[in-house]
């Protein structure tokens, strides 16, 4: 019993270290800017968000571009290695890219951008990072910081709390995104046929 009661007293830990890195994002103006750039982008200018992060974090921003696609902002998740290999092609002149690079200076992130760039010039750059004097934000419009929270893995190396702050940033621009461009349920369900989530926004929006 001992042994359980241990366990069950590092998962309490575990809980408020993860907890507390999300409560330690810092709150600046780069969330609104970053909302400001990608409704500008995206419903100003026809264009769409791609979405990239290589690992765990290429994980986490395929999340974030299905959870956009999915509340009425159009994106793609595109993989960094891919896209060397034709990908590339899917952006096009008005769209905006969104890298997530906890290191701020992943050598296949920092590649995609320049390919990018070599492509379409003057296409935006939102970096979620956990190193804000990393190489990414430098070249970004757009940096938010994660606050570089110490990982709870047992070695201190695997991403775990940092792709936690990243996937809550990436929640929060999903919703202040959602709510500048004032999506419904009726939109919702559009977009969600099939499954519990379309059978309730169906019946919210009655």
């Amino acid at each position: 019993m001992s042994g359980q009661s241990e366990v069950l007293k590092e998962i309490v830990s575990l809980l408020k270290q993860e907890s507390e890195a999300i409560q330690n994002i810092p709150v600046t103006e780069s969330f609104l800017k970053a909302v400001d750039l990608i409704h500008q982008k995206v419903h100003q200018e026809g264009g769409k968000v791609i979405v990239s992060g290589m690992g765990k974090a290429g994980q986490i921003a395929e999340n974030i571009a299905t959870t956009l696609c999915s509340t009425g902002t159009p994106a793609v998740f595109l993989h960094p290695s891919e896209a060397q290999h034709g990908d590339l092609g899917i952006i096009c002149e008005k769209d905006i890219l969104i890298v997530l690079s906890n290191s701020g200076k992943t050598r296949e992130i920092l590649e995609l951008v320049e390919l990018t760039h070599n492509l379409w010039e003057k296409v935006p750059l939102i970096v979620i990072t956990g190193n804000p004097d990393g190489e990414l934000p430098k070249i970004a419009e757009v940096s938010i910081f994660t606050g570089n929270p110490k990982e709870v893995c047992a070695l201190g190396l695997t991403p775990t709390t940092s792709t936690t702050a990243m996937t809550v940033i990436g929640d929060i621009l999903v919703v202040l995104e959602m709510k500048k461009i004032g999506f419904t349920h009726a939109e919702y369900a559009k977009r969600h046929h099939g499954g519990y989530l379309g059978q309730k926004s169906r019946s919210a929006g009655n």
